[in-house]
């Protein structure tokens, strides 16, 4: 029997989430185990229904999406569910705000099914998802956003090694462009990806992303 992955839609607009509910539940490996209006009722929700992903909308009223996303990532009871963020505009605060909050990633609300399909997939999988068409314009606007490092002493507890990888991942790379850059196999920068989370207890993939960037740690043009 196939594992489902449990989501939760958080919307304010009925049928906008009438819409993502139709293409969600046309698939075998995908559950929509129920709806939010506003990010109050998405945290209720996500506390009593535990769902794997809860596909957060920005803007809502009462409580909005970064709100919501921070109070979600949180709640240490909650440390399986992953957030992905919905946004009309694929530039803007809301999406640093939400990387900083501790979402997974972030989707634009015109993406096409198949990529709405997938985003769930690679989260639900406990890796970063950004979407593809602005992943380098988003580190490269975030990175000029940056104007005084904040160096963390975390950063010490990292090999080289894993400064690189790290580094990498700060660009966009994935496990199988970083295994690719360093002559390593896909399964060993997946480890050291894992490792280096776990170093410096990051969420996951888009909180190093901030990290390397307000740390210092690299910077525009780095390793390019």
């Amino acid at each position: 029997m196939i594992a489902r992955i449990r989501v939760l839609l958080a919307d304010d607009q009925r049928l906008v989430r009438a819409g993502f509910r139709s293409i969600l539940e046309d698939e075998d490996d995908i559950e929509v185990v129920g709806e939010a209006q506003n990010g109050t009722e998405a945290v209720a929700l996500a506390r009593e229904l535990r769902p794997d992903i809860v596909l957060m909308d920005v803007r809502m009223p009462e409580e909005d999406g970064i709100a919501a996303t921070r109070r979600i990532v949180g709640d240490k009871e909650l440390a399986e569910v992953r957030v992905l963020i919905l946004t009309t505009f694929d530039i803007d605060d809301y999406v640093y705000d939400a990387l900083r909050a501790g979402a997974s990633g972030f989707l634009v609300k015109d993406t096409e099914p198949m990529e709405l399909l997938h985003g769930i997939r690679v989260c639900a999988r406990g890796d970063a998802l950004i979407a593809p068409t602005v992943t380098r314009r988003l580190i490269a606007e975030f990175a000029s956003r940056v104007k005084v490092p904040d160096p963390s002493p975390r950063l010490k507890a990292l090999t080289e090694r894993e400064r690189e990888v790290m580094g990498l991942v700060g660009l966009g790379l994935n496990n199988d462009e970083i295994a690719q850059r360093l002559v390593l196999s896909p399964s060993t920068a997946k480890t050291h990806v894992s490792r280096i989370m776990t170093k410096l207890d990051v969420h996951d993939r888009a909180q190093l992303v901030v990290l390397a960037y307000e740390s210092g740690m690299i910077t525009p043009g780095w390793l390019s």
